[in-house]
């Protein structure tokens, strides 16, 4: 399936988005992060910055839920440790 981009996303979109990602209290799904940027954008843009972040093994997919698993992770990191019985 071929998809033609319209628009492609500028840095400050992406950092925003990875910001959002982090600051996030809880691990949101797609339409709560997107409906919580503090910018409005498209949503195929919001998804191909997304789509990025996976690909950059920055974020993961469980479910429906996003998380952040790039560098220091603190929610992942405590999950981590608890699991393993650190």
């Amino acid at each position: 399936m071929n998809t033609k981009i319209l628009h492609y996303p500028k840095l400050d979109s992406i950092l925003m988005v990875e910001k959002a990602i982090q600051n996030s209290e809880d691990y949101p799904t797609r339409m709560e992060l997107w409906k919580s940027l503090p910018k409005q954008m498209q949503y195929q843009t919001f998804k191909l910055i997304l789509n990025y972040l996976e690909i950059s093994n920055k974020i993961m997919f469980e479910d429906d839920k996003i998380i952040w698993i790039f560098s220091n992770n603190k929610k992942l990191n405590k999950l981590i440790q608890e699991a393993v019985g650190v």
